[in-house]
This record gives structure tokens, C-alpha cells and sequence, in this order.
């Protein structure tokens, strides 16, 4: 069963630096008052993804924000953000793996 703080982690570690700092600073206790609303409003920018500006990749992690603070989300949230975190992991070994030259043979005769 995956644990939703060492999902949280994984996923922290795979989103650029900059979003890492600002969702390690919401995710600290003390922070409550601004991630409930930045949660919901991230959620409701997923939910509006059709529109130009906003993405569907604001509602996992409006919903993750949120689960901070409302236990009974905790445990689905981690399985979203475990099948989410091996996706990305996954898609960026395969983008190693075609980032790095084949062996070629040798022109030597």
C-alpha cells in the first residue's frame, strides 16, 4: 500500500526545482491557510482544463494539497500519486534510453 508523504517525496523530486521549493514550503504544517485554498483552487483549474490557460495536471495536485488536511483523501491520493509517480518515471527512462547513442559498428576494414 503506498504511504502518501513518501509519494508526495517521489513527486517532489520529479517536478522542477522551483515548483519542489514552493510545494515544500505548502506542504508544512504551519502553511495550512494557504494550501486549503491554493488545493481548491488548483482542483477547480483541473475541473476547467478545456479552457486555454489552466491544465489538467492542477487537479492531482490540488487534490494532493488537499489531502494534507483531509485524512479520509490520504489513502486515494496515494495510489493516484503512486500510478502517477511510475508513470513519469517510466516515460523518463524511456527518454533516456533514446537519448543515448546506439552502439554503431565499426568502420574499420
Amino acid at each position: 500500500m503506498p504511504n502518501f508523504d513518501q509519494e508526495m517525496d517521489r513527486l517532489q523530486g520529479q517536478i522542477p526545482d522551483w515548483a519542489g521549493r514552493n510545494l515544500k514550503r505548502l506542504r508544512q504544517p504551519r502553511a495550512v491557510w494557504v494550501r486549503v485554498p491554493t488545493g481548491i483552487a488548483l482542483t477547480g483549474g483541473g475541473l476547467l482544463s478545456f479552457l486555454p490557460v489552466l491544465g489538467i495536471w492542477m487537479l492531482p495536485v490540488g487534490l494532493a494539497l488537499l489531502a494534507h488536511d483531509v485524512r479520509v483523501m490520504r489513502k486515494p491520493v496515494a495510489h493516484v500519486l503512486h500510478f502517477t509517480n511510475g508513470k513519469i518515471e517510466k516515460r523518463r527512462g524511456k527518454k533516456r534510453a533514446e537519448s543515448t547513442p546506439a552502439a554503431r559498428p565499426s568502420t574499420k576494414d
